[in-house]
């Protein structure tokens, strides 16, 4: 069952858990299944849409899924996914 890094803003979301385990094949199924499981998630992760965030960056250990399927990119079961709020700002 893959695993989730959950970052510390959304960690209120999922009883402070820095990392939870989703049964899911791909992307788009694990997205579904933080929501059953943690309700609230889909909506700061995905647009009214369903479309990821362009703020939310969702890793397949460390490839972005924007480089790889994207929602329909699959998952095994030893897989790390890393969902990463983009960091804006400079010097």
């Amino acid at each position: 069952m893959p695993s989730v890094r959950i970052p510390t803003p959304l960690r209120k979301l999922t009883a402070d858990k820095d990392e939870v385990n989703v049964s899911a094949s791909n992307i788009s199924v694990l997205i579904e299944e933080l929501e059953n499981q943690y309700p609230g998630l889909k909506a700061r992760l995905c647009d009214e849409s369903g479309e990821v965030r362009r703020f939310i960056n969702l890793y397949v250990n460390n490839e972005d899924i924007r480089f790889l399927d994207g929602k329909e990119t699959a998952l095994k079961d030893e897989d790390v996914v890393s969902i990463i709020p983009a960091i804006a700002g400079g010097f």
